[in-house]
């Protein structure tokens, strides 16, 4: 089992790498769309803003290749919000209020409505789920690491979900494409079970 991660050179891909690595899994790391199409899954990780994330994803020509995708995907952290239609995380003093991503699936995210509690929402927090194969063997309420202050709101791809301030997509699932707000590699054992069961599928 070849597991493609794709580069955007928007964030630091050691965690990822090193838990994937402490499950034995195969690794292509790439920003080239030919080489990650060798691999039978990808993972799109995400760490600092939309906006980069989607301009590493705009200057390597991958978008068509991950919209297009038939291949297993799971998005974490900005790699799942950019699966949604648009953004509210624009940069300071830009002249644009959002930013258009992927649209794999509908919504818009928003910066989380913390009720006075601190952003970003930073640390452990517990997960409701169904019954989606990405959760098998996860108990209710786990907790896993959260690091964001903006969030996909509830919806009909919603597979987990979770509370800071307000309720929210803690993961989502459409067709192939999956995506988790929280850091299965910084979440443990149970973020350890959540990437096998994702390697498993």
């Amino acid at each position: 089992m070849r597991i493609g991660v794709i580069d955007t050179k928007a964030c630091n891909l050691n965690s990822v790498l090193q838990a994937l690595q402490r499950l034995q899994a195969e690794v292509i790391v790439s920003s080239d769309a030919a080489e990650l199409q060798h691999a039978d899954k990808l993972i799109l990780p995400g760490v600092g803003t939309a906006q980069a994330v989607m301009h590493g994803i705009e200057h390597f020509k991958l978008q068509d290749f991950i919209v297009n995708s038939t291949k297993p995907l799971l998005g974490i952290c900005l790699g799942m919000q950019v699966q949604a239609q648009t953004s509210d995380e624009v940069p300071l003093k830009a002249d644009f209020n959002e930013i258009k991503t992927l649209g794999i699936v509908p919504g818009h995210v928003q910066k989380i409505n913390s009720q006075g509690l601190r952003l970003p929402h930073m640390g452990w927090n517990t997960v409701r789920h169904t019954d989606h194969p990405l959760f098998r063997d996860i108990a209710q309420d786990s907790y896993f690491y959260f690091v964001h202050s903006y969030c996909l709101p509830l919806n009909d791809f919603t597979i987990g979900r979770s509370e800071y301030g307000q309720s929210f997509s803690a993961a989502i699932a459409r067709d192939n494409f999956m995506g988790v707000q929280f850091h299965p590699e910084k979440s443990g054992a149970v973020g350890s079970r959540l990437l096998q069961n994702f390697i498993e599928l």
